[in-house]
C-alpha cells in the first residue's frame, strides 16, 4: 500500500506543477506573461549556458541563480532543454578557435584574477547564454554592466533581470519575421553615423533603416517604430498628416527634440551665445498627444563636465574640468520597467517638458528629470562659459525634478479631427484607407534632447565612433544607450514580457559594522545554545526514562 502511495504521488507530482512562494519580493514567482509565452511554445527552445568552471562565489551565484530560472521556465513548458558549457575547456587549438567563434557573434568575456595555490592566474568567463530556436540564434548576456556600483548590487540586479532576458530572447525568436525599426530623414535628422553604435545594437533584434517622410502618401504599416532624431527643419502639414494616421493606426513614434539650436561648438570662439528657437512645427502635434516642450534650459546641479583652459605651463595649455550645469546627468527615480537599474543619462541642453490633459484617456509617465537641486532658463537665454568661473550655489537652483522625458500609453486624438482637408481625403482614399480620429491603444516617448541619440564621431571618414554614453571628457560611461533600448523594447512589447523587467530581488546585506561588535555575542548564541538545549533534553529524558522504568 505504501509503494503504490509514492506511485500514485509521483504520477501526479509529473502532471501537475505547483509551488509556494513565500519569499517577500516573490522572486521564484513566473509573471502571467512569461508563463503565456513559454505554455504557447511549439518547438523546442535549446540554451547554451557558457557559465561552467571555477569561478569567484558572485559568478557561482548568478550561475545558480540561472540553473534555477531555466528550470522554473522547464517547469511550465517542457519544450526549455539546457545545458551548461565551459568555452575555456579543451586543447589551446580548440579553446583559440571558439573565443573567435564567439568573438564574431559578439560575445565578449569579463576578465578575472583567480587565487591559486602557486599565487593567482587571470581566467576568462563568459557570462552568456545563448538560445536557439527554429534555426534561429540570440546571444543573452547574463551580466550587467552598472559602472561604479557594488559587485552585490550589480550581480542583484543581474539576477533580477534574469526572467526578463530569457523571455525577451525567446519571443524575439518565436516572431516570423524581425520588425523594423526606421529613423526618420528629410527635415535635418542626426545621420547614420550620428547614430551608429544605436543602429548597431538595434541590428542584432530588428531590421533597422532610414524613412524618408515625402516619399510616399502615407507611413507603411510595417514600420512598427519609428524614431524622430533631433530634426533641426520643420515638419509640413503632409508629414505631421502622415505621423497623425500612422499613430492613430497604432504606430508607435519615439520623438526626441530640441527646442533651441545650440551645442559646444556655438559657444567655440565666443563670450557668449545666445539660441535661436527651433520651430520644428510640431507643438499642436505633441500638444494634442499630451506634452509640450518649454523653450528653456534645464540647468542642474547633478551634471557632467566639460574641459576649460585655466593656464600655460612650458608653452602648453593646462586643461581642468569643469562641472558644466546644461549637461544635466538625469538618475531614474521610479521602478518603472524602462528605467529599473538604470543608471545616469546624460542630457545635453535638455529643455523642459510639460505633460497636458487631453481628450482621450492618455497615461503620462515622467521616466526621467533632473535633481531636486536644478533650475529653469527661460528664452531668450544668455550661455557663457564665464559662468565657470564662479562656483554655482545650491540656493539658486531651487526647481527640483524639472521633467525631461516622457512616456505617453493609451488612445490618443487625431490633430486633424475637423480639420481634414480635401488633399488629404483624397490621398487616403486613393490609398484605400480611411481617416481615423482616435487612435487604438499605441505607446509613444517625448524626450526634450536630441542628443540623447548622439554618439561622438571620432573620424568621419573611416566611419569611426565612440559608444553611445560615452563622455570623451571625464571618460565616463552613461547609459543612454540602455534608456533608449529598454524604451523601444517597452513601446514594441505587445507580449507584456517587460512586466518581468520590473520585478524586485531585494538585497539582504549583513551590517558588518555591528556583526564584529557582536561578533562573540553572535557565536556563543549559534554554538553554545544549541548544545546546551540539547544536554538539557538529553538530562530530561534520562530522568523521565529512569522514573519510567523504577516505577
Amino acid at each position: 500500500m505504501l509503494a503504490l502511495i509514492l506511485i500514485f504521488l509521483n504520477i501526479l507530482g509529473n502532471a501537475f506543477f505547483f509551488k509556494w512562494d513565500l519569499t517577500e519580493d516573490k522572486r521564484f514567482t513566473i509573471t502571467p506573461s512569461t508563463r503565456k509565452l513559454l505554455k504557447d511554445l511549439d518547438e523546442v527552445v535549446y540554451v547554451r549556458v557558457l557559465l561552467e568552471g571555477e569561478f569567484p562565489a558572485g559568478f557561482k551565484r548568478l550561475q545558480k541563480a540561472t540553473r534555477e530560472m531555466l528550470d522554473d521556465f522547464r517547469s511550465w513548458s517542457g519544450y526549455i532543454e539546457y545545458e551548461f558549457e565551459d568555452p575555456s575547456a579543451g586543447s589551446v587549438e580548440e579553446i583559440n578557435a571558439r573565443r573567435k567563434q564567439l568573438e564574431e557573434a559578439g560575445i565578449l568575456p569579463v576578465t578575472f584574477r583567480l587565487r591559486t595555490v602557486e599565487g593567482g592566474e587571470e581566467k576568462l568567463i563568459y557570462p552568456y547564454a545563448i538560445f536557439y530556436y527554429k534555426g534561429r540564434s540570440i546571444p543573452v548576456s547574463l551580466l550587467e554592466e552598472q559602472r561604479g556600483r557594488d559587485q552585490d548590487l550589480v550581480l542583484n540586479n543581474s539576477i533580477s533581470l534574469l526572467e526578463y532576458k530569457f523571455a525577451n530572447a525567446i519571443m524575439k525568436l518565436r516572431r516570423p519575421t524581425r520588425a523594423i525599426v526606421a529613423f526618420t530623414s528629410g527635415h535635418g535628422e542626426l545621420d547614420d553615423l550620428q547614430t551608429k553604435d544605436l543602429r548597431a545594437s538595434l541590428r542584432t533584434y530588428y531590421d533597422v533603416g532610414r524613412f524618408t517622410m515625402d516619399s510616399t502618401y502615407a507611413i507603411p504599416s510595417e514600420i512598427s517604430l519609428l524614431i524622430i532624431a533631433k530634426p533641426t527643419q520643420p515638419f509640413s502639414e503632409k508629414d505631421k498628416f502622415k505621423l497623425d494616421q500612422y499613430v492613430m493606426n497604432g504606430g508607435k513614434v519615439i520623438f526626441l527634440l530640441d527646442k533651441l539650436a545650440i551645442t559646444l561648438d556655438s559657444l567655440a570662439g565666443r563670450e557668449g551665445f545666445v539660441p535661436p528657437e527651433l520651430d520644428l512645427k510640431l507643438d499642436d502635434l505633441l500638444f494634442k498627444y499630451g506634452a509640450r516642450i518649454q523653450p528653456s534650459l534645464v540647468q542642474d546641479l547633478r551634471c557632467s563636465k566639460i574641459p576649460q583652459v585655466i593656464g600655460s605651463q612650458n608653452g602648453k595649455p593646462q586643461i581642468e574640468l569643469f562641472k558644466w550645469v546644461y549637461h544635466p546627468v538625469s538618475v531614474p527615480e521610479i521602478d518603472h520597467p524602462i528605467v529599473k537599474g538604470v543608471d545616469g543619462v546624460n542630457f545635453f541642453f535638455a529643455n523642459r517638458l510639460d505633460t497636458i490633459r487631453t481628450k482621450t484617456p492618455v497615461k503620462k509617465t515622467i521616466l526621467l528629470s533632473s535633481s531636486k537641486y536644478s533650475r529653469e532658463q527661460f528664452s531668450p537665454a544668455y550661455v557663457t562659459f564665464k559662468s565657470l568661473h564662479h562656483e554655482p550655489r545650491p540656493e539658486n537652483f531651487k526647481e527640483s525634478h524639472l521633467p525631461l522625458a516622457v512616456l505617453l500609453e493609451g488612445t490618443f486624438p487625431s490633430l486633424y479631427e475637423n480639420r481634414l482637408s480635401k488633399s488629404m481625403e483624397e490621398g487616403l482614399k486613393e490609398l484605400g484607407m480611411t481617416f481615423k480620429k482616435e487612435s487604438v491603444p499605441t505607446r509613444m516617448l517625448v524626450v526634450a534632447d536630441g542628443d540623447v541619440a548622439y554618439n561622438f564621431i571620432v573620424d568621419r571618414e573611416n566611419h569611426t565612433t565612440m559608444p553611445l554614453g560615452y563622455n570623451r571628457y571625464e571618460r565616463n560611461m552613461y547609459a543612454n544607450k540602455d534608456f533608449l533600448l529598454n524604451s523601444i523594447e517597452y513601446l514594441m512589447d505587445e507580449a507584456g514580457v517587460m512586466q518581468a523587467r520590473g520585478k524586485e530581488v531585494k538585497l539582504r546585506l549583513l551590517d558588518q559594522v555591528r556583526a564584529r561588535k557582536e561578533k562573540t555575542y553572535w557565536q556563543v548564541l549559534n554554538i553554545l545554545l544549541p548544545l546546551l538545549f540539547l544536554l538539557l533534553f538529553g538530562m530530561g529524558y534520562h530522568y523521565l526514562r529512569k522514573r519510567r522504568y523504577a516505577r
